[in-house]
C-alpha cells in the first residue's frame, strides 16, 4: 500500500507541476487514446502499479487542465493546496460520513464547516445546513424543505403521503433561472414546466415589480449570480414582498453568494440573509475538489423533516448525524476538504480570493474592450460576456480558442446572441495568466474573418 500511494503522490505532483506548460484542452491524439482503457472486462487481476501507470499514462494527458490558472469555463475553480491534500487524506481514511458513530471526525468537521460557512456567507446565525454534492443537490434539499414546510402548514404530510391529492404549490422563477433549479423541481414532483416565469432586466435580474399575487403556498426561487452575467437578483426586495404573504424565498447562490465573504462586494448580496433557504457550491469559488456544495435553511427542522429516515439499525442517540440533513445516507467525507479550505484561507484569505478573481475578470474585460470588443454585461463579479461580431464569427473564435489550448472559454447565448463566456474562478490564476490568455484571444479574433 505504501509503495503505490507514494507512486500516486509522485504522479499527481508531476501532473500539477506540468499544468503551466501544457495546453488547457487535451489534444485530439490524447483523447483518441482513451479507448485503450476499455475493452472487455479483464479475466485476470492486474497489479495495482500497472493499473495506476495506465491511468496516468493514458488518462492524465486527456484531462482538461481546469486545475490550472487559464481555465475560464463553466465557473469551475481549482483545488486549493490544503483542500487537495485534505482530500487525499480523507480518501485514505475512507470514512462513511453519514452517521456520527461511523465517523466522529467527519461529522465534527462537517458541523464546523457548516457553521463557518454560515458565518462567512453572512446568513442568519440560527440557520443550519449540510454538505452535499453541489448546488443541484443543495437546491433539491432546500426546495424539499420548502415543500415540507408549506404543506405541513396546510395540514399535509408530504413525506408520508406524497403529492397525490396534496394542496397545490406555486413556484415562481426568473426568466434566467438556472437549469439546476428546474432539475430539482422536476425531481421533487413540483414540475419544471409548471413554474411561473418572471421577466428579468437587461442583466438577468428578476424584477420584483413583475411578481404576481403571492400566497402562503408560494415558493420564489431567486438567484445570486447569473451564470452568464454574474448579476444578482434584488433579493431583499423580493423577500419583503414574499414574507408579507408568508411565501418561501429560496436563493440559488451557486457562486454569487460568495460575494458576501468580501467586504468590497457584500453590498451586492445585501438582503439575501432575509431569505428562507440558500444553496451554494464549494467547488466553484471556494476552490475545493469535486464534488462539494452546501444547503442552508433558516429553520433546520424543515430540512431534517424533509430528509427524515429511520431504521432499526440506525442509532437514535441525539447526536448530529449528517445523513439526517441530506438526501444521502452513505456519503463521502467532503466536509474534510471544505473545512481545510476555510481553515487555510481564513476570513481574509477568502475575501482576497473573491476580490482577486473579480479583479482579473475586469482586467480581461478591459483588455478586450480596448481592442474593440466591449463586454455585453456589467462586470460586477467574475463573469464576462463577449461578442466578436456576428454569431458565426463569435462561434468560430470560441472554437479557435479552445483548439489553440492557451486557455479555455465556453460559448453561450445571451438575449438571442452568441457570446463567449469568461469565468475567472481559480485561486491559481495570476495576472500573467490573464495577459497570456488575452493575447491569445485577441490573436485568434484578429485572424477570424467575418462570414
Amino acid at each position: 500500500m505504501g509503495a503505490i500511494l507514494r507512486d500516486a503522490a509522485a504522479r499527481a505532483t508531476r501532473y500539477l507541476e506540468q499544468l503551466e506548460r501544457r495546453r488547457v484542452a487535451p489534444s485530439p491524439d490524447a483523447v483518441n487514446r482513451l479507448p485503450e482503457l476499455g475493452g472487455p472486462l479483464p479475466d485476470q487481476p492486474m497489479d495495482p502499479e500497472g493499473v495506476l501507470a495506465a491511468l496516468d499514462t493514458i488518462g492524465s494527458p486527456a484531462t482538461v487542465a481546469s486545475a490550472g490558472g487559464r481555465y475560464f469555463g463553466f465557473v469551475i475553480g481549482g483545488s486549493l493546496p490544503a483542500a487537495l491534500a485534505a482530500n487525499w487524506l480523507a480518501g485514505a481514511w475512507d470514512q462513511n460520513a453519514g452517521l456520527w458513530v461511523s465517523s466522529p471526525t467527519s461529522a465534527a468537521l462537517e458541523e464546523i464547516a457548516v457553521r463557518w460557512l454560515i458565518d462567512a456567507l453572512r446568513l442568519p446565525e440560527q440557520s443550519d445546513g449540510a454538505l452535499v454534492t453541489g448546488t443541484t443537490m443543495a437546491n433539491f434539499s432546500a426546495l424539499a424543505a420548502a415543500r415540507h414546510e408549506i404543506l405541513a402548514r396546510a395540514g399535509w404530510d408530504v413525506e408520508g403521503d406524497g403529492l397525490f391529492g396534496a394542496p397545490p404549490i406555486t413556484v415562481i422563477v426568473g426568466e434566467e433561472v438556472h437549469v439546476s433549479v428546474l432539475k430539482a423541481l422536476s425531481m421533487l414532483g413540483l414540475g419544471r414546466d409548471r413554474v411561473v416565469r418572471i421577466p428579468t432586466d437587461a442583466q438577468g435580474r428578476m424584477r420584483p415589480d413583475a411578481l404576481p399575487a403571492l400566497t402562503d403556498r408560494t415558493i420564489i426561487c431567486a438567484q445570486a449570480g447569473n451564470v452568464n452575467t454574474g448579476a444578482l437578483d434584488p433579493i431583499g426586495e423580493i423577500c419583503a414582498v414574499a414574507h408579507d404573504a408568508s411565501a418561501w424565498v429560496h436563493v440559488d447562490g451557486a457562486f454569487g453568494l460568495w460575494a458576501a465573504a468580501s467586504p468590497a462586494l457584500v453590498h451586492l448580496v445585501r438582503g439575501t440573509e432575509d431569505a428562507d433557504s440558500w444553496a451554494v457550491d464549494a467547488h466553484k469559488w471556494l476552490n475545493t475538489p469535486y464534488d462539494g456544495g452546501a444547503v442552508f435553511v433558516r429553520d433546520a427542522a424543515d430540512l431534517t423533516a424533509a430528509m427524515s429516515a429511520s431504521a432499526a439499525y440506525l442509532p437514535q442517540d441525539g447526536r448530529r448525524d449528517p445523513m439526517r440533513y441530506t438526501p444521502e445516507v452513505s456519503r463521502r467525507a467532503r466536509g474534510v476538504e471544505i473545512w481545510a479550505a476555510l481553515r487555510s484561507l481564513g476570513r481574509a484569505g477568502l475575501a482576497d480570493l473573491i476580490d482577486r478573481t473579480c479583479r482579473y475578470a475586469r482586467r480581461f474585460a478591459d483588455g478586450l474592450a480596448r481592442a474593440g470588443y466591449p463586454p455585453l454585461n456589467e462586470v460586477v463579479l467574475n463573469q464576462v460576456l463577449i461578442s466578436f461580431g456576428d454569431d458565426g464569427t463569435t462561434r468560430r473564435v470560441i472554437e479557435g480558442i479552445q483548439a489553440d489550448g492557451t486557455c479555455w472559454c465556453g460559448g453561450t447565448v445571451w438575449h438571442g446572441r452568441a457570446a463567449m463566456r469568461i469565468s475567472v474562478s481559480s485561486w491559481a490564476t495570476t495576472e500573467q495568466d490573464i495577459d497570456r490568455s488575452l493575447a491569445a484571444v485577441l490573436h485568434i479574433a484578429a485572424k477570424t474573418k467575418p462570414a
